[in-house]
């Protein structure tokens, strides 16, 4: 039961993991060879994952001989597939492994702090200071909790700090915020200047959009401290960002959809799932008289499980395949028009309808995508509470609602940026009957900032 939840759960790269592991613990199974012909199905074959559910893998022997056969039918498709060969697969390999990865930000650092004029000692103290860099590139410590760690005194640190500091990208090493933009400002040459009069004294008053305060306080027109501003919105307040090491997170679609004959069709992803069967040198020597009890009882144990693994993926991908059709049924209006007329649904109503429990459906869901002619999306993204619109009670999906204030937003004059309680109101013009504070909840999940900070 374990092993059955852990391969419905698994997302495809974790499950070819988990096969992976039972083809070396398990010697009667092993990975059939890529086809290089077309297998075609037709497409309401009886044929599907459903039937493996339905077979007895526990009889007899003889039962478990035809195994290898019965396997085949657990995998076949909904279309035409052209298995990929050896020669294809060998290059897709050679261009995974020849993917080169960034320098880190340390990495860079450390480049340029051996072409450094410094000596021995301070080279040890730039090594300190660069592996005390957050991954914004901002020193996380004080440069007096670094002079007593490593027992120099402490404008030998300020020294060492100030050479770091005029290293590439412009503004590593800052203690704050202020500090990394006023290093950019002055490697740009503006020093003395409004720019850096603001950044050094305003900057607060600046993220407040207090333009007309700061104007009044420095004796200019709020038009220059506006454009000054707008200057120092261009310089980047993360410079270590740019070096991040994090690794691009790929995902494999579990499910596609696609439009055929005018109607939407799911298929599962069985290709990237590996083909396993029961190795024949095994089930001829559970054939054979001469071999041993124990070995027939080892054999026979090894090949149920077997066996069960290779039910437990059907049933895997059988229930990933229930799922999505009843997603699709449910959401032909999104696939059909978009994200604004994506409808309500839960859990427990897909549950409801192919006869499981929600959890189950959760399971099922978890970590898995499904290919839309419009993009890739997570199967979680289709399952959303909603509201009641217009007097006929027709629900919408609160994905619907964040889309309609996210376009609100882009069509706003930012003159007059619309407040909270005019959204309300626009809204209900389109149908949407939304509280305040919703919208205000929604806006924060945008990321929109509130009228009086988008006022420009």
């Amino acid at each position: 039961m374990r092993q059955s939840l852990e391969i419905l759960q698994a997302p495809m790269q974790e499950l070819q993991a988990l096969i992976a592991r039972e083809l070396e613990l398990n010697p009667t199974i092993e990975l059939r060879e890529p086809e290089h012909e077309q297998v075609e199905i037709e497409p309401d074959s009886s044929q599907e994952f459903g039937d493996v559910n339905e077979r007895e893998f526990e009889e007899e022997y003889e039962m478990l001989a035809r195994l290898d056969d019965d396997s085949r039918a657990s995998f076949r498709h909904n279309e035409v597939i052209q298995r990929p060969g050896a020669d294809a697969e060998a290059k897709r390999q050679f261009l995974l492994e020849s993917m080169t990865r960034s320098l880190s930000l340390q990495e860079h650092l450390h480049q340029q702090l051996n072409l450094s004029t410094l000596n021995a000692t301070e080279r040890q103290i730039g090594e300190m200071i660069i592996g005390s860099l957050d991954d914004d590139g901002f020193l996380a410590l004080s440069t007096e909790d670094l002079s007593e760690s490593i027992g120099v005194e402490f404008e030998v640190v300020e020294d060492v700090l100030d050479e770091i500091q005029s290293f590439d990208p412009v503004g590593v090493a800052s203690r704050d915020l202020r500090e990394c933009l006023m290093q950019q400002l002055s490697r740009a040459g503006k020093r003395g200047t409004l720019e850096m009069e603001l950044v050094e004294h305003h900057l607060m008053d600046l993220a407040r959009h207090r333009f007309a305060d700061v104007a009044r306080q420095l004796g200019r027109s709020t038009e220059e401290v506006q454009t000054a501003a707008r200057h120092i919105a261009l310089l980047d307040p993360r410079p270590g960002r740019q070096y991040s090491v994090e690794e691009p997170v790929y995902v494999i679609p579990e499910v596609f959809v696609k439009k055929i004959r005018g109607r939407w069709r799911v298929r599962t992803n069985d290709r990237e799932l590996p083909r396993i069967h029961i190795n024949k040198q095994y089930r001829d020597m559970m054939e054979d008289p001469k071999t041993s009890k124990e070995a027939r009882r080892y054999i026979r144990d090894k090949v149920r499980n077997g066996s069960f693994l290779m039910k437990s993926l059907g049933q895997r991908q059988d229930t990933l395949k229930r799922i999505a059709e009843e997603v699709v049924e449910h959401q032909e209006a999104f696939l059909e028009k978009g994200v604004a007329f994506l409808k309500p649904l839960t859990m427990s109503e897909i549950a409801d309808k192919i006869g499981m429990h929600e959890t189950t459906v959760s399971r099922a869901v978890n970590n898995k995508y499904m290919q839309t002619p419009d993009g890739t999306y997570e199967l979680k993204f289709f399952f959303t509470p909603g509201f009641n619109r217009g007097e006929g009670g027709e629900s919408v999906s609160n994905k619907s609602i964040k889309e309609a204030i996210r376009k609100l937003v882009d069509s706003e004059n930012p003159a007059k940026p619309l407040s909270d309680q005019a959204m309300v109101k626009a809204l209900q013009e389109q149908g949407y009957k939304v509280a305040r504070r919703t919208i205000a909840k929604y806006r924060d999940e945008l990321h929109i900032l509130p009228s009086h900070l988008r006022k420009q």
